[in-house]
């Protein structure tokens, strides 16, 4: 094997489906975002909302598929948008992915050490992260079937725990009975409008999705990658559309469709402060419907959640620093591989960068959850969202230039319609960052006015859309055009 080559054959649809639906940590998705989405949005109709970021994300997939059958590369998003839209929008769009997935990462980190140090103590947040990162630095550098083997066991421990406490939820009915035109009626899940409630839920909603796309970034390393990938993308966003539609409407469901923002208030409440413990929400239902074992488990598994994320997300921005310096982008030094086929040199850039930014963070005595978490995931939805508009426009143009026969469905329709809206996400996503953030202007309620954002939070914000010019730039300043392994990758 050549010390620039991914080990192959390893990682059929299950593991991959494993290391996407762990990078989306549907757990903490129903601890964290569902009861703020709830709170902060339309109520009863958040299930909607994620079935709705469910459904564009479907869309999304028909083309992202049809591409990942012709252009297999473990750096997917610059192999396909390079492919669509040229060489230097393809290496910005790489640069932007590699952001993504650090910030995301640096986020969970946050959340790690800030929820460790509150409900254990001993060590700090900073402690408590920095030895999950030296865990996630030396399985990263292992072969990467042993990592989706450990996410593989704390996924169904997490996703069993999630079914049987909906399950039970629903069986029972809650004090309303099954609300289903609450949850899912378009009146209830679109109520107050793209600029209002509505536009808070599915900004929610999409931020709980980020890492699906992940799929295609294991391509070399899968079965038969060209019915592998198309397999595990469409498995990994079943999944987690259904269990986020399941999940939050059994939280509904147990709360009761009219007064369930109340009782999310009333239950996440701690010294007065609304949310400040979202968490509660659907550990006090497990507890009520199931029993007390199983909101242990699940405080148990959220950390577990947490940790798989930070091993999914590791993995993919390994891979896309791998495949830029492959391809001549970077340092030929971090293509190299080590015996067991892992990117072992950019996985551990990744963690020496990741490090340095906890340390800063510590250093200045940033909070790791408000400002880490909040500042970083926002970064990192917005980046993703913007590359998967990228992607659909992409995905368009490659076919549209093709003299192979593919069907308007997958080569013009889906990913047309993905991509306006998908911008539409963006849009509101962007609008509503300062409420992601905490990022606004003096005087200005984020729940209740879009954009406001401070300087910081400006800053932040356009972070995806300035690094995407730096790699577009970067592609017209150095030949790499003329570089053939690039070509290569690209082909």
């Amino acid at each position: 094997m050549s010390d620039q080559q991914l080990k192959r054959n390893q990682l059929g649809v299950a593991s991959i489906v494993f290391f996407v639906v762990a990078a989306a940590a549907p757990l903490l998705g129903m601890t964290g975002a569902a009861p703020m989405a709830i709170v902060l949005g339309t109520g009863a109709g958040v299930p909607g909302a994620y079935l709705l970021v469910g459904l564009t994300l479907v869309l999304f997939s028909v083309g992202y598929c049809a591409m990942s059958r012709r252009v297999t590369n473990s750096g997917a998003f610059f192999a396909y948008i390079g492919s669509g839209l040229g060489l230097p929008v393809g290496l910005g769009a790489a640069l932007v992915s590699v952001l993504a997935y650090v910030s995301i990462q640096l986020a969970i980190y946050g959340f790690f050490g800030g929820l460790l140090a509150l409900q254990w103590g001993l060590l700090p947040w900073w402690g408590w992260s920095g030895l999950a990162w030296g865990l996630v630095t030396v399985l990263s550098m292992r072969q990467v079937e042993v990592g989706a083997r450990l996410l593989g066991v704390l996924l169904l421990l997490e996703m069993v725990c999630l079914l049987v406490t909906a399950v039970a939820i629903l069986l029972h009915g809650g004090p309303e009975g099954l609300s289903w035109g609450a949850a899912f009626a378009p009146e209830n899940v679109l109520v107050g409008g793209l600029s209002g409630s509505a536009g808070v839920s599915l900004a929610f909603a999409l931020a709980s999705f980020i890492g699906f796309e992940a799929t295609a970034i294991y391509g070399e390393e899968s079965i038969d990658p060209k019915t592998t990938v198309p397999r595990a993308t469409y498995w990994a966003v079943a999944l987690i559309t259904v269990f986020f539609a399941l999940t939050s409407f059994a939280i509904v469901t147990g709360l009761g469709a009219s007064h369930v923002v109340d009782e999310v208030v009333k239950r996440s409440t701690v010294d007065g402060q609304a949310l400040a413990d979202p968490a509660a929400v659907l550990f006090s239902l497990a507890r009520e419907f199931v029993g007390p074992g199983m909101a242990s488990a699940m405080a148990i598994l959220v950390i577990s959640s947490l940790f798989a994320g930070l091993l999914a997300f590791q993995n993919s921005a390994a891979r896309y620093l791998f495949a830029l310096s492959r391809g001549g982008a970077l340092p030929a030094a971090l293509a190299r591989v080590n015996r067991q086929g892992a990117p072992v040199h950019a996985s551990a850039w990744v963690s020496v960068l990741t490090a340095l930014v906890m340390a800063a963070f510590a250093v200045s005595d940033l909070d790791p959850i408000v400002q880490l978490f909040a500042w970083c995931s926002g970064v990192a939805v917005v980046a993703i969202l913007m590359i998967e508009v990228l992607v659909s426009v992409g995905v368009w143009a490659y076919f549209r230039r093709s003299l192979e026969k593919v069907g308007a469905w997958s080569s013009t329709i889906a990913p047309l319609a993905s991509a306006v809206l998908l911008s539409l996400g963006l849009y509101l996503l962007l609008s509503r960052f300062g409420l992601l953030t905490g990022l606004v202007m003096a005087g200005v309620d984020p729940a209740a006015t879009a954009w406001g954002l401070s300087p910081l939070g400006w800053l932040l914000a356009l972070l995806p859309a300035m690094v995407g010019v730096v790699g577009w730039a970067m592609a017209h300043l150095q030949p790499l055009g003329s570089n053939q392994l690039l070509k290569d990758i690209l082909s």
